[in-house]
This record gives C-alpha cells, structure tokens and sequence, in this order.
C-alpha cells in the first residue's frame, strides 16, 4: 500500500524556497543598485529613472540600455565583479570617444 502524500508539508518546503528566491533576488538587486554606483542618487531619483525604464515603450532605447548593461556584466567579469564602473560616459566598442580621444578635446 502507498504511503499518502503529506500535501501541508510539501506546501511549506515550496513556500520556504520561494520565499528564499524572493530574499536573494532583492539582495542581487541592492548588490546591482550599489555595484553601478547608483546607490549615490537620491532615493527619489533612483526610483524616478527605474519608472521611466518601467514605463518606457522606445525599442531604441530599450536596446540600448540592454546593449549597457550587458557590456557592464561583460566588464564586471573581467574586472572581477568588486570594482565601480563609470557608466556615465560611453562604453567602449559603443561607437563613443574612448577616453583618450575625450581628454583630447578637453
């Protein structure tokens, strides 16, 4: 004879797991606020631009921001993942002024 399933414990195995997921995607995401720098902006500045990305309905732009943040993960790899970018100015390979040709024309 089959044992019966116990349905309130997997509930609560399930309910733990997401709820870790939950807690460790908020901590990736105040990791990602800090690592870009932008733990600097006021808080209503921060949560003003994260709006405009929400409700922003340009496919340029979009891409562009993708094309960013990929190049930042890509650098962050690279640079092992603890240093702060700039990633005010142009990125490199982004069809921008590298930094030389920048302090050229200061």
């Amino acid at each position: 004879m089959r044992k019966p399933r116990d349905y309130d414990s997997e509930l609560k195995v399930l309910g733990d797991k997401a709820r870790q997921l939950k807690e460790r995607k908020v901590q990736q995401l105040g990791e990602l606020v800090a690592a870009t720098g932008a733990d600097a902006l006021p808080i209503e500045q921060l949560t003003g631009a994260l709006l405009s990305a929400v409700d922003s309905n340009d496919a340029a732009t979009k891409e562009g921001w993708r094309k960013r943040g990929a190049a930042f993960f890509q650098g962050s790899r690279r640079t092992g993942g603890g240093a702060r970018r700039d990633t005010r100015g142009a990125q490199a390979g982004d069809g921008g002024p590298s930094p030389a040709e920048r302090q050229d024309r200061a």
